[in-house]
């Protein structure tokens, strides 16, 4: 009978065994652990929060995701910054991301997908100033004015409507303005006007 020998084992290749030896150990263990040993890590959610917007007046739009797992994309929020800039004056400010939450949480309650026609978003002093020489319902200290503000409203969906979804979040200021078919939000004091 031939003498067999046994090849050599290197290091490498035992330690390789060695940890897949503890890989399946550890798979059939956790096979027999209960549901809520693994409950922290079936809810970490991987979130994503998308808005839908678009200037009547310039054509221009947004549709994106604009915060993704705990923080905000950088470049949604510089175009959406752009799209709701001051039009006459073309100078853009940062707009708020409690704002950009808000709008976010009414598309939510209206389950829609369909963009918000932003009609005034931040407003320059200049324009500000203008505005108020010639409409009396224009604050000179305007939450406009630090992009803490926004004139919205949603085609196909009544004024009113979308001024009660607002009204039942609760949160900052509300407009109503059913002459100009548009909604004022702002994330100011929680307080409410009819314009």
């Amino acid at each position: 009978m031939p003498n067999f020998k046994m090849p050599s084992v290197s290091l490498k290749s035992r330690l390789n065994r060695r940890n897949f030896f503890k890989f399946t150990l550890g798979a059939v263990l956790s096979s027999y652990a209960s549901k809520s040993t693994f409950a922290v890590i079936d809810d970490m959610p991987f979130e994503e929060r998308s808005l839908s917007l678009f200037n009547p007046r310039t054509k221009e739009d947004f549709d994106g995701i604009y915060w993704r797992n705990g923080d905000y994309v950088a470049a949604a929020l510089e175009n959406v910054n752009h799209l709701m800039r001051d039009i006459r004056t073309g100078d853009v400010k940062q707009i708020d991301t409690d704002l950009l939450d808000l709008i976010y949480k009414i598309s939510l309650k209206l389950e829609t997908e369909k963009p918000f026609h932003i009609l005034s978003g931040y407003r320059s002093p200049k324009t500000n100033s203008m505005l108020l020489k010639h409409y009396e319902n224009v604050a000179m200290n305007s939450y406009h004015l630090t992009g803490r503000a926004v004139d919205i409203r949603l085609p196909g969906l009544r004024i009113s409507g979308l001024r009660r979804v607002a009204y039942e979040l609760k949160e900052g200021g509300i407009g109503y303005y059913p002459r100009q078919r548009f909604v004022h939000i702002d994330v100011g004091p929680v307080r409410y006007w009819y314009g």
